[in-house]
């Protein structure tokens, strides 16, 4: 009976939606969360196949930050799909949960340190990051020197020649290096364990938007169904990800398909979780495999435990991939 009513709840919810006029979302160029039509933007992907399986048509404009937060405000458009949360847009603006996490790990030559988990503790070190991804870095230090490049690819040829000491990386960005370049990241560089800084993604829409709430409760539950599904895997293109599947506070591996590989995965990209990039232990580690939950590796059964076989990279990537 409950499963009879949620399905119309449904119904209602998509013959309403039907009815909405389409959504004008605006985003700014933020590889690879947010980019133009022909490049990789994983956010933009997430939210798009949501909104599209609760029937709402939306258009998306990408311009300069500054220009989209104006134009949202202006009423010219009806949100954004990737926005973080502050007490000021709080206040215009209903968030989704978070759906992605934006965190910056410490990257540095082979051999450096790269444990430090605040800025204070660096001894005169330049630290190199993207110039406009505005992630909000206070450092009150004087222990630390940031040094802005255009993208990864120049702070990476900075790096590796000591014009800077370390850079920062968004924890997908090093998920897709470990994907495509694991041999030239091993040979070449060391990546921090804990992230130096992580904020929360959201898709937002104006407070004054009708049914802007009920979009935003039905874009939440579809949320977690694409992650359940394995859907998120196929868009972030990762075998791995990490979440909370049944609500208990712990994350779970989550496998798309059915080839974990010969091992546990060193690394995974946590979606709702400030700790993506930290290796576990083994034995602390759940599985969540075709719908079934498994409380250690040693549990996943023998058939699923073989090797990993790479998928032609998709044409988008090849804006993410960085020369060594």
């Amino acid at each position: 009976m409950k499963q009879l009513i949620f399905s119309i709840i449904l119904l209602i919810s998509f013959s309403v939606f039907s009815q909405t006029t389409e959504l004008k979302l605006a985003s700014d160029v933020w590889p690879p969360f947010t980019n133009i039509e022909a490049e990789k933007a994983c956010a933009l992907d997430l939210v798009k196949e949501a909104l599209i399986r609760i029937g709402i048509k939306t258009e998306y404009k990408i311009l300069d930050f500054a220009e989209a937060i104006k134009g949202i405000d202006a009423g010219d458009f009806d949100g954004s799909a990737a926005l973080w949360l502050s007490e000021e847009r709080e206040e215009k603006y209903l968030y989704s949960e978070a759906y992605l996490q934006n965190q910056l790990v410490l990257v540095g030559r082979k051999g450096s340190d790269v444990s430090a988990t605040t800025f204070n503790e660096f001894d005169g070190n330049k630290i190199g990051v993207v110039e406009d991804y505005s992630y909000g870095i206070n450092i009150n230090s004087d222990q630390v020197e940031l040094v802005t490049g255009d993208n990864d690819q120049q702070n990476l040829e900075r790096l590796l020649s000591s014009e800077i000491d370390y850079m920062l990386v968004d924890a997908l960005l090093i998920q897709y290096l470990l994907k495509y370049q694991v041999n030239d990241v091993t040979e070449h560089l060391e990546i921090g364990q804990t992230p130096m800084l992580v904020k929360s993604l959201h898709f937002a829409l104006r407070r004054e938007l009708e049914q802007a709430e009920t979009i935003i409760e039905a874009f939440n539950k579809e949320i977690h169904k694409m992650i359940a599904e394995g859907t998120y895997n196929r868009i972030l293109e990762l075998n791995w990800v990490r979440a909370d599947m049944d609500g208990d506070g712990t994350m779970e591996l989550i496998l798309d398909g059915n080839a974990a590989g010969t091992a546990p995965p060193e690394y995974t990209y946590g979606v709702s979780s400030d700790q993506s990039m930290v290796k576990k232990q083994v034995n602390t580690d759940r599985y969540y495999i075709n719908g079934k939950f498994y409380n250690s590796w040693d549990q996943v059964p023998q058939e699923y435990k073989t090797e990993i076989v790479m998928s032609t990279q998709n044409p988008k990537d090849a804006g993410i991939k960085l020369n060594f």
